[in-house]
């Protein structure tokens, strides 16, 4: 069989109730449907944990990144977590003769950290550096200075009389903050996002210069998309890779001003719609390049979902009778089920039969899956070789799972989820959402009750205490 190309798009914040190939009503999302329709639709796909850096990071990397230190919610300016030496998705593909390119959001680090990161000159090491032959991205998150792409290490537009600075401890010299100029914010802030002001949004962490370089926020998607399908019909003769890690619907959710308004639900339904267009563009493209049947796409997201995360854009108050967990409990941040487990779609025509899978799968399998289909022998540390659970040709996935939320683990092993003792509050003040955290192990048979609403730990001690021990053996 030839080697497919293959891409994986990325989403940032999307909960396993927001499309409707997974119960959505209230948010259309027709181009992702049609792929859940036509390929593998995974009801147990997980990623590695309920926050964006480290459930990247176990994607590109194959490895758990509780393994790490520095696997957690990077800022803008943080370095490099990923050890260019080490065995990534994206190498193992460029040496097995993929052509390999990532557009939008990195948020894994950039630079040595040695010494702070030189905006106005070649920032390195960073996607080239760990299998990456093209690069378009945004550093961090849509939220968090610098406001500027990046490609191929370069600040795009980068003007050398406006240099680039950013810092996240110290606000610079007369530069406005939420705080300080709160008549220049357009979209008011709830929580932590109150530095500096780019396009009247204020964000987290500090930045001056680099006015031209500065995006539009509304356009963002329309430039990754123009991005990403000039990297598909670009007529060249080796298969390729694309890492597509969109922004929506993460805040500040700012959809283009033709989405403005479709759905009913505000800004965040609405960065949903224009999430859906780019599904959709990204297989029209391949469409025209006669590339669709030769293309396998994997769609997922890297955690569960959250309302109010840090702006006041009437995300709860036009959700209804919405719920973007679905049945799940919890959400972004959440040890629940809700905070890792995500809609997971495979499609490939003529190859994957349309079906729907409860085998356990994770973004962790990924690197070890592809490289099977692919005939590398690359390995992966924590990741298994779940091709064919992934391309539908067989119901049985993993075992069992370690999870994560804000350094705490949960265990997932056959329908069953242990929850261990950890300490916090039981509701996230700044989101609202349930944290799992308890004094008492948890125990819930996710076969019986999804929603996790019924510990039964007490009731069944020797289950527990095997899971216990089979928890204990997967952390080491």
């Amino acid at each position: 069989m030839p080697k497919p190309h293959i891409i994986v798009i990325y989403m940032d914040d999307l909960g396993y109730g927001d499309v409707g190939a997974y119960g959505a009503t209230r948010v259309a999302t027709p181009r992702i449907d049609a792929l859940a329709a036509e390929g593998v639709r995974f009801t147990d796909g997980y990623a590695t944990s309920a926050t964006c850096t480290p459930s990247r990071y176990a994607l590109m990397t194959g490895r758990y990144p509780w393994r790490i230190d520095g696997a957690e919610i990077l800022a803008g300016d943080a370095a490099l977590i990923i050890d260019p030496a080490e065995v990534t998705l994206p190498r193992m593909l460029s040496e097995a003769g993929y052509r390999t390119g990532i557009v939008g959001k990195w948020h894994l680090g950039l630079g040595s950290g040695d010494a702070p990161i030189d905006w106005n000159a070649q920032i390195s090491p960073g996607p080239g550096d760990v299998g990456f032959d093209e690069s378009f991205i945004m550093a961090a998150t849509q939220d968090r200075v610098p406001t500027v792409f990046i490609r191929d290490g370069f600040v795009v537009d980068a003007d050398p009389n406006d240099p680039i600075d950013v810092d996240y401890e110290t606000n610079f010299e007369g530069e406005p903050t939420a705080l300080t100029h709160p008549e220049m914010v357009r979209m008011p802030w709830t929580h932590r996002h109150n530095d500096s002001i780019v396009n009247g949004i204020p964000r987290i962490g500090f930045m001056k210069g680099g006015t031209a370089a500065r995006w539009v926020d509304e356009e963002i998607a329309d430039r990754l998309m123009d991005e990403a399908v000039e990297f598909i019909q670009r007529d060249r003769p080796e298969p390729f890779f694309l890492y597509l890690p969109l922004h929506q619907p993460h805040v500040p959710r700012t959809p283009h001003p033709r989405f403005a308004g479709s759905t009913g639900m505000g800004p965040r339904g609405d960065a949903i719609a224009e999430a859906d267009w780019c599904v959709g563009r990204i297989v029209d493209a391949l469409e025209e390049a006669g590339l669709r049947d030769d293309t396998l796409i994997i769609f997922t997201s890297d955690n569960g979902p959250v309302l109010d995360d840090g702006y006041q854009d009437g995300a709860i108050e036009l959700a209804g009778d919405h719920r973007p967990a679905g049945p799940l409990r919890g959400g972004k941040y959440s040890l629940f089920d809700g905070g890792t487990r995500v809609p997971f779609i495979v499609s490939w025509p003529g190859v994957v039969e349309p079906q729907t899978s409860s085998a356990l799968v994770c973004q962790l399998d990924i690197l070890a899956s592809l490289a099977a289909l692919v005939g590398s022998d690359a390995a992966s540390v924590d990741g298994e070789n779940l091709s064919d659970a992934l391309l539908g040709r067989s119901p049985h996935g993993r075992r069992s799972l370690v999870l994560e939320a804000m350094t705490h683990t949960v265990f997932r092993a056959e329908n069953w989820v242990l929850i261990p003792p950890s300490k916090g509050p039981e509701i996230l003040a700044e989101t609202g959402i349930e944290s799992g955290h308890s004094d008492q192990y948890q125990l819930y048979d996710l076969g019986a009750d999804i929603a996790e609403t019924r510990n039964v730990a007490a009731e069944q001690p020797d289950r527990t205490a095997d899971l216990i021990a089979r928890y204990e053996e997967a952390l080491r």
